[in-house]
């Protein structure tokens, strides 16, 4: 199985993140008391010199309807575990450098949607293992915009076959993600307003994945309203663009959904989203299950 340890490492990693938040609670940042960190540190705010923003988040996708198919088909379900690492250099917070690690476990053929977390790598239904890292960076490209950033990265893929024996697991391609951030928190103070464009441009050669030689684009808008400081709901509509750029495949997808974040510690949060695809071309009309956490130390 491909780099199986990596399982483990994430596992590990995200006990130790999630003990480091119950202990920072006490720690003190620079922003206003009444201020929790899911108010202050949007994806566009960086972090200071000497202060650190880990997070990992779960995306757990599963489908049962195609635009290849008026039938149902049967279940096939793709679970991705991000974990991502950034610090702040300089004195101004607008150099953020990290590493962003992809763990992935997939099956197919009706398997229950669960079963990816069995990460049994049972041959022609599963695969699983650590498929792809990132070399990162975020930076404030206007100084006197703060809310506006940009974070780069270098995916690198670690498997040696995008699909065996039918079971998709990753990209075996290079891929070069700019998203771009910004958030506007109305006077109120209740309601905040945070976008982001990804684009993804997928190189390496034609015969080793689908999504070589093409680039993604993909807006997305998020609400969000908060009963509390420490307490949010978000409502958000994503669109996903994929441009050929010399590989005979395009594909697009518009997704709805919904969902809150928590301030669990001073340094802890907790994020659970759900969305829904309503509508594509060349694609899957699945649902996502995403549980994240991130600390801001």
């Amino acid at each position: 199985m491909i780099f199986r340890k990596g399982i483990l490492v994430l596992i590990q990693s995200s006990i130790f993140l999630f003990f480091i938040g119950l202990q920072s609670q006490e720690e003190t940042l620079d922003e206003p008391a009444n201020k929790s960190n899911i108010q202050q540190y949007t994806p566009s705010k960086l972090m200071g010199k000497g202060q650190w923003d880990i997070k990992w988040f779960n995306n757990l996708y599963t489908e049962t309807k195609s635009t290849f198919s008026d039938d149902d088909i049967p279940r096939a379900t793709f679970f991705t575990a991000t974990f991502e690492v950034y610090t702040g250099v300089g004195e101004n917070k607008r150099w953020n450098v990290g590493a962003i690690a992809r763990v992935r476990s997939n099956t197919i053929n009706d398997r229950s949607a669960l079963d990816v977390f069995k990460f049994d790598g049972e041959a022609s239904s599963a695969r699983s293992g650590l498929t792809a890292i990132a070399p990162s960076v975020k930076f404030v490209p206007v100084a006197s915009l703060s809310n506006f950033s940009i974070q780069s990265a270098f995916f690198i893929p670690l498997i040696d076959n995008e699909t065996e024996e039918g079971v998709y697991l990753e990209q075996k391609g290079y891929v070069w993600q700019n998203r771009f951030f910004y958030d506007y928190t109305f006077p109120s103070e209740k309601w905040q307003l945070f976008t982001e464009l990804n684009t993804e441009l997928n190189f390496g050669k034609a015969g080793d994945s689908f999504a070589n030689n093409s680039m993604n684009i993909a807006p997305g808008l998020f609400l969000s309203y908060f009963p509390t400081y420490k307490f949010t709901i978000l409502a958000l509509a994503q669109h996903s663009q994929r441009l050929d750029l010399g590989n005979n495949f395009s594909q697009n997808y518009t997704a709805l959904g919904g969902g809150v974040k928590y301030q669990l510690t001073h340094a802890l949060n907790l994020e659970i989203l759900y969305t829904n695809f309503v509508r594509g071309n060349n694609t899957g009309l699945g649902q996502t299950f995403n549980l994240g956490l991130r600390v801001i130390l």
